[in-house]
């Protein structure tokens, strides 16, 4: 998994570096997201740690994982990775993917899924991209099947979460046959007036 800066027209995802802790930890506060109790976000003095484990995993080549630049402000605004790498089946998931709470509902997710699928599909050759979710994330689930993944089952007692709550996770997917369809959707809900 080389490391790659992806750019669009309001996002650019640029490889993590411990240099972006700072705007990480802004963009979290903005809705002190660590609050969810479906998510994994972390709280600014768990920062530090996050970037370490995250830095590692990426050095150690098991993700890819993204920070997101909003490209009219040249902010931070949230994170997503690529991991859950199998190479040999073609696959990944596209996932910990959080966002400050001002860009929520934005252009930012649809054009950063949009940016990552393509590469996943495009340059990386995968056959099937995956995406999993707390199933009592419905906002996430919501999300999901909008930009056009197919729901593929439910992983139960998948996760011990931060809080001790023992997580089902949906999962869904996208395959290399969907994706000329899945981009035109995509491609439309961005060109599309607001």
């Amino acid at each position: 998994m080389t490391p790659v800066t992806l750019t669009g027209r309001f996002v650019t995802l640029v490889p993590l570096t411990a240099g972006h802790r700072d705007g990480l930890q802004q963009a979290a506060a903005d809705g002190e997201l660590w609050k969810l109790f479906f998510t994994m976000v972390p709280r600014p003095d768990d920062m530090p740690a996050w970037m370490e484990s995250a830095l590692s995993l990426q050095q150690k080549n098991e993700a890819l994982i993204f920070t997101v630049f909003e490209n009219f402000s040249g902010k931070i605004v949230g994170t997503s990775r690529y991991c859950n790498l199998d190479p040999q089946n073609q696959r990944l998931e596209i996932g910990h993917t959080w966002y400050a709470r001002r860009v929520q509902r934005t252009a930012v997710n649809t054009e950063c899924k949009l940016l990552l699928l393509g590469h996943a599909f495009q340059q990386l050759k995968c056959i099937a991209v995956e995406f999993r979710t707390d199933f009592l994330n419905h906002r996430s689930q919501r999300a999901i099947e909008r930009l056009g993944a197919r729901r593929d089952g439910i992983l139960r007692n998948h996760k011990i979460m931060p809080n001790g709550r023992i997580r089902d996770s949906v999962v869904y997917s996208i395959l290399n046959s969907e994706w000329e369809g899945v981009k035109q959707n995509l491609t439309f809900h961005l060109e599309r007036p607001c």
